[in-house]
């Protein structure tokens, strides 16, 4: 029996508004980004804006998701060299 693979916590490349910190807690979690950011605002505001320290610790900290290169359908011209 194999288990399935753990999801991980990582800031997406598309989905951004200023780092993608919201967007990766949202999918994480398997909720509408919007929702986590529209909650992290009530947050800050709540907190008289000390929240807001503790978006760019979670910028630092949140690794970023690597590039995906896009396949390539033709063949590199000649004398290019192949890697």
């Amino acid at each position: 029996m194999t288990d399935a693979p753990y999801r991980r916590l990582l800031r997406p490349q598309d989905d951004r508004i200023v780092a993608g910190v919201c967007s990766a807690i949202g999918r994480y979690f398997g909720v509408d980004p919007v929702l986590i950011r529209v909650a992290f605002a009530i947050f800050a505001a709540v907190t008289w804006g000390t929240a807001l320290l503790a978006y760019p610790v979670m910028w630092f900290l949140i690794p970023e998701e690597p590039l995906v290169a896009p396949a390539t359908t033709t063949p590199p011209p000649p004398g290019w060299p192949v890697s």
